[in-house]
């Protein structure tokens, strides 16, 4: 077997692999049907009509611009991954340093990832101001120019430091790069979920312990309820950015923290944030992070491989501009080929994220034992978070991670007539 056809059949074993952990590990069926069947989801999720309507022309504004995002880095994904355009522009930004192939990437890749950010940033701009115009981000235009940057320049740093590897295992091994390639990708997905609560988040915002008190105890005593160690209770300064309300748990082990945002504080009762957070804990109980790490592994292991395949396919090679898949000229098709993936598995990733997010949700009621909390909870949330209670089924399904609130909100009516409350 020549090692095109390895890496084709290794795609397709890995391939094969995500599809069973999907199917064996996601919760398809989460609460068992009650007597009298599901409850119907109201599409207005006991919202008044005035916030239905605020929630509905704001999302009327921000949907075209997502699409258009989209189709903008598409498009210039495809200008610079299918023409010889982006490899040329990777040995012309690197020739006054040398030109040499480490340079090429160590300089060409980060300009690559900064001419995307600079043709979707109008689109941004125009974002962020309807995001103001409806007070969902308290944001300066100096914060957001950092934050921009700040994400700018860990993604160009991320990127570079993928492609450098890459491009140095094809050049070491040019049979068996793929193979290579396929599990390095898949242990820096691994290392990135260890790693990103304590390197990304504080880039971006500020920690401090939520102080002794009622709340705290509670929350700790639902973590220990749950069966999960956390290391403590941290307010996140999100009221800097948004007005949004929102908690999560991240790390595994010693970087374990229930981190809630300081607009919660003072904005919903206390048992409401601990329903948010029990949902949280959710996430941990059933291993939804583990899991959802393994199937990143073995995704970027599959993709990697099937890299392996479309990258020894000289036509292709020659409309990028490349002469064989250890050329620093192939990263402007690197690059296009990682965006066209993603977006590929954006329906199915979200899918599987919805019925998690329904075990979570399953999860909170039992530990919290307060369908009314939560229920308050998901109406105030989609209420301040100007949350479509009923958005479009298509663009649901595409881009949706969670269930709507109406859905949301119905299980937990449902959870309660099988409790007999």
């Amino acid at each position: 077997m020549n090692a095109r056809r390895a890496a084709l059949v290794a795609a397709a074993v890995l391939g094969i692999a995500v599809v069973v952990v999907i199917v064996v590990r996601t919760p398809w069926d989460v609460l068992p049907e009650p007597p009298g069947g599901y409850t119907e989801p109201d599409p207005t999720a006991g919202l008044g009509a005035d916030r239905i309507e605020r929630a509905e022309a704001f999302a009327a504004a921000l949907r075209p611009a997502s699409l258009v995002a989209i189709v903008l880095g598409l498009a210039v994904s495809a200008v610079l991954g299918l023409t010889p355009l982006g490899g040329r522009l990777v040995r012309a930004v690197a020739a006054p340093l040398g030109g040499r192939w480490s340079t090429q990437v160590l300089v060409g890749v980060p300009v690559l990832v900064a001419i995307g950010r600079l043709v979707t940033l109008p689109v941004s701009v125009y974002a962020e101001t309807v995001r103001h115009r409806y007070g969902l981000s308290t944001r300066g235009w100096g914060l957001w120019l950092r934050d921009v940057a700040v994400s700018v320049a860990i993604s160009a740093v991320l990127t570079t430091l993928v492609v450098l590897m890459f491009l140095w295992l094809v050049r070491r091994a040019p049979r068996s790069w793929w193979a290579w390639a396929a599990g390095a990708t898949a242990a820096l997905v691994v290392v990135g979920s260890f790693l990103y609560p304590v390197v990304i988040e504080p880039a971006f915002n500020e920690f401090e312990s939520l102080p002794v008190g009622e709340l705290r105890s509670d929350l700790l005593a639902l973590a220990e309820e749950n069966g999960t160690p956390v290391q403590d209770v941290l307010v996140s300064d999100a009221s800097r950015r948004t007005t949004a309300l929102n908690a999560y748990v991240s790390g595994f082990g010693a970087t374990r923290r229930i981190v809630v945002y300081d607009t919660l504080l003072g904005e919903l009762p206390d048992e409401e944030i601990e329903a948010i957070v029990a949902h949280e804990l959710g996430h941990v109980a059933t291993d939804d992070i583990l899991t959802g790490t393994l199937m990143g592994a073995l995704g970027a292991g599959a993709a990697v491989a099937l890299l392996g395949w479309l990258l020894s396919w000289m036509p292709l090679l020659r409309r990028a501009g490349a002469e064989s898949p250890g050329d620093p000229r192939v990263a402007p098709l690197l690059l296009l080929l990682v965006t066209v993936g993603t977006l590929l598995a954006t329906p199915v990733q979200n899918l599987v994220s919805r019925q998690i997010e329904a075990r979570a949700d399953l999860r909170a009621l039992e530990l919290t034992g307060d369908a009314e909390a939560f229920i308050g909870m998901q109406r105030r949330l989609a209420a301040t978070n100007l949350a479509d209670p009923d958005p479009p089924a298509a663009w649901h399904w595409y881009f949706g991670s969670h269930p709507t609130a109406a859905h949301r909100i119905a299980m937990a009516e449902d959870w309660q007539r099988l409790e007999g409350g």
